[in-house]
């Protein structure tokens, strides 16, 4: 799958960008399922927002609910930007949708199909996962002039493993520019330390400071601009964020977040598996 140079820029930068991964066939139809799914969200019953900012309070309970409940199962949260102070939203709902999580890969046959396959399996053992474990899904709407920003952190904070092996597989289903809020990664920064542990004790989750290590600036990030169908591999320690969109376009994507099932994947992480809904791998 992947040549002896791709394999070079991965180990050296944490991350690969391949081009053309993914059929405009099958991004339109994962598209078109997200949309769907968007559509039928029952605004009267759940108006939670994807934030990542800490919040406190009986409404913040809810939400946390809501967010945990999610885990293995599919549910749609909203932009932060998304209502006015009437709270009502501020445009169509379908363009008001942050992101749609975290188990459509094992509970929705068309994201099913997008994330399971042989070349997904190849390529993850040539980033050296031996076993795969598909622990989150989600899909990314980024809606235009009010999809927020994301800031610096890495995935290895919410799927720790020993040894670490979370990879991140994502999919760009639209265009992503610097105006609509592409990926940007600091290259070989995944050779830096774990500066945060995301953990959930009951009901409840925290982010806690593991390392004082600075976040990388522009000095040494760079942007991520790819065409639709491109997939980005990184490692989980790599740092990466995302600025808000301020064009008129959405710039859509889909993640994997993925271990390796022989090494132990920590009893704190935030997303678990029963014996009756098992982890499934690529293929």
């Amino acid at each position: 799958m992947l040549t002896a140079e791709q394999k070079k820029q991965f180990e050296d930068n944490g991350y690969v960008v391949l081009p053309d991964f993914k059929s405009h066939t099958e991004l339109a139809a994962l598209k078109a399922r997200a949309n769907t799914i968007a559509a039928g969200h029952d605004f009267d019953a759940s108006k939670d927002v994807f934030s990542t900012h800490a919040q406190r309070g009986p409404q913040a309970d809810r939400e946390q609910n809501y967010f945990l409940g999610s885990a293995n199962e599919i549910r749609c949260f909203f932009e932060e930007k998304a209502f006015g102070a009437d709270g009502a939203l501020v445009q169509p709902l379908a363009q008001s949708i942050n992101k749609i999580g975290h188990a459509m890969h094992d509970l929705d046959d068309v994201f099913s199909d997008f994330s399971h396959s042989e070349k997904l399996a190849e390529l993850a053992a040539d980033v050296g996962l031996g076993q795969t474990q598909i622990w989150q899904s989600m899909y990314i709407f980024k809606q235009p002039r009010i999809g927020g920003q994301v800031d610096w952190h890495q995935d290895a904070s919410f799927f720790k493993t020993t040894p670490q092996s979370v990879t991140t597989f994502w999919f760009a289903i639209d265009d992503a520019t610097l105006k609509n809020g592409c990926l940007w990664v600091e290259p070989g920064g995944h050779k830096s330390p774990l500066r945060q542990k995301f953990i959930r004790d009951g009901r409840q989750t925290k982010l806690i400071d593991l390392d004082d290590t600075p976040w990388p600036d522009t000095d040494c990030a760079i942007p991520v601009e790819v065409k639709a169908g491109t997939l980005v591999c990184f490692h989980g320690f790599l740092p990466h964020c995302s600025a808000a969109n301020i064009s008129d376009k959405a710039r859509h994507a889909y993640t994997l977040h993925v271990t390796d099932a022989a090494c132990d994947y920590a009893p704190q992480n935030w997303i678990q598996r029963s014996k009756e809904f098992p982890v499934s791998g690529f293929v």
